[in-house]
């Protein structure tokens, strides 16, 4: 169904091919995995599948691309628009109308099918993805999870025989998650269709898959074999796959079913060795205190400090949007040096509570403070320097043509040692050239990139909407030493995020929020272990013990 034949991409500009000997076939009702580290091209290879790779990014692309026959040189991309169905892994650029119906329909419209036909293919994707209940909604009050099930429902009316997937379940809970992951299942089982997907969190998606394409590096010539053979030598890989090689399981397991199977002498192992704390409890550090106002920016009025002993403060708060409750008599306390993770279902109310603390959410009920200010009412020049938000769109911070002039704005803005910004992306996110255009980026290198400008200020109380969206393994164990080290600074920090890994290697607390309520506050070991959809792989595993990590499990057996 789908064939590259020797591809080659190199975008004008570059020093060298994007990717180079992709040479591969998907047969007609697979899904085929495709991974790799971050900024390997595999947005590359899954554009060349659409057409949208070169005609759409422009470059050169050496060798064949064959879609059910059809040569993507020679076949634009709505002339393939029948048979490949794309979802990128930004869902906002994909949308054309304004609400969730509307959406739906809208490729059936543009391939002229019959209104009755459009009509029952939208109810069905209402019911495969759960969003029944949204189809009057505007999609821009939506969350981002929420836009992200529209965006794979719109590609799914118009019943492609090839569905191109970046990074599919990026936004999505756990729930929400295995819900689309099961409507791909039923796609590929039992319709046919052939699947291709790129994706981080494999974790959600290896056990799934029928064969697994390696990119192992820029330029790298791909692997490709059972997903079990493949992630034996691959650089990225779940838990589930890593506990396996410490404990020296062969095969390799690929779900938590496989390993909890072969876990009993590892866990007798385990029984009487004390579980180390994967984020050591916050000492009792002094909020940091907030770097110097610029020249532009005036200090808070008086009177608007926050109550003693906490970076952020939330009483009985609640919001409204539109005819939406998005929160309800909401209470949370956030010391300096503490990292809380905020967990619950798209549309739970995380990144309002979010916008709540960074001030761009207004109560209508309740109080907030936060980084030593009432959010709403403190001017922005004086508020990002007391909290710094990392939005789950990282182009709504990026402005800039090249990534050194991003950081050196960021330098600016934060009255921070020319250099500090790109010194810190480096950490983040080596190998990125100055000259980069952000747009060039991908998704996890854009994220990375606005979190190193956010950072550039030091902000006491650090607020992340989805960091590791789009980040391989390797950037995720960056972001948390970083992070960390923040912590053990006193810095204070929440992150609303679907990563259940990442709670599990980072927070000292979880937040479960459902409609707009909390419904559980309390250590992270505690709330995620009894937590069946929040739980990470080594906790179900390994469970009734309360280990969390496999960094956990390898220390304690060290």
């Amino acid at each position: 169904m789908i064939r590259f034949e020797d591809v080659s991409v190199t975008y004008d500009g570059a020093a060298g091919p994007t990717v180079r000997g992709v040479d591969f076939e998907v047969p007609e009702g697979e899904l085929v995995l495709l991974v790799g580290p971050s900024g390997v091209g595999k947005s590359t290879v899954l554009g060349a599948v659409s057409g949208l790779v070169p005609h759409f990014t422009g470059g050169t692309l050496s060798g064949r691309v064959t879609v059910a026959g059809r040569d993507t040189r020679t076949h634009k991309p709505r002339e393939l628009a029948d048979v490949v169905g794309t979802v990128g892994q930004d869902p906002l650029s994909h949308f054309v109308t304004d609400t969730v119906e509307d959406e739906l329909a809208y490729g059936m419209e543009s391939l002229g099918l019959p209104p009755q036909v459009m009509r029952r293919r939208v109810e069905e994707t209402l019911d495969l993805l759960g969003l029944a209940p949204l189809r009057g909604r505007p999609i821009a009050t939506l969350s981002g999870g929420q836009q992200q099930r529209v965006a794979i429902g719109s590609v799914l009316t118009a019943h492609p025989r090839v569905l191109v997937l970046d990074e599919p379940t990026s936004a999505l809970d756990p729930a929400a998650a295995e819900e689309v992951l099961a409507v791909l299942q039923r796609l590929v089982h039992d319709l046919g269709t052939t699947v291709l997907m790129a994706e981080h969190r494999l974790e959600r998606v290896v056990q799934y898959a029928d064969r697994v394409v390696l990119l192992a590096g820029p330029g790298a010539a791909p692997v490709l074999g059972p997903p079990a053979e493949v992630m034996a030598v691959s650089p990225v890989r779940p838990p589930v796959v890593e506990l396996g090689a410490l404990a020296g399981w062969t095969p390799l397991p690929l779900t938590v079913r496989d390993a909890r199977r072969r876990a009993a002498p590892l866990r007798d192992r385990l029984a009487h060795l004390s579980v180390p704390d994967p984020a050591p409890a916050p000492a009792a550090l002094p909020a940091p205190r907030p770097a110097p106002t610029s020249r532009w920016r005036r200090r808070p009025a008086s009177g608007a400090e926050a109550a003693p002993g906490y970076a952020a403060e939330v009483r009985g708060l609640a919001v409204r949007r539109g005819r939406v409750q998005a929160l309800r008599q909401v209470d949370l306390t956030v010391s300096a040096g503490e990292t809380i993770a905020l967990m619950g279902r798209n549309g739970a109310g995380k990144s309002t509570l979010l916008g709540a603390l960074v001030g761009l959410v207004e109560p209508a009920a309740g109080s907030v403070r936060a980084g030593g200010a009432v959010p709403h009412r403190t001017p922005p020049r004086d508020l990002v320097r007391r909290v710094g938000l990392v939005p789950q769109e990282p182009r709504d911070l990026l402005y800039a043509d090249t990534v050194a002039a991003e950081c050196r704005a960021a330098d600016e803005d934060a009255d921070a040692a020319p250099g500090t910004c790109r010194a810190l992306l480096a950490e983040l996110l080596p190998g990125v050239g100055d000259d980069t255009h952000p747009r060039d980026l991908s998704e996890g290198q854009r994220l990375t990139l606005a979190l190193a400008v956010v950072l550039t200020a030091r902000p006491p109380l650090l607020l992340l909407d989805e960091p590791t969206r789009g980040l391989d393994y390797a950037a995720k164990h960056r972001l948390v030493a970083h992070l960390r080290s923040l912590a053990a600074r006193g810095h204070a920090i929440v992150l609303a995020t679907h990563d259940v890994e990442l709670a599990a290697e980072l927070a000292h607390r979880v937040v479960l929020l459902a409609d707009g309520e909390v419904i559980a506050d309390g250590p992270t070991a505690e709330v995620a272990v009894a937590s069946p959809a929040f739980a990470p792989q080594v906790a179900k595993v390994l469970a009734p013990q309360q280990w969390l990590t496999v960094a956990q499990v390898r220390k304690a057996l060290a």
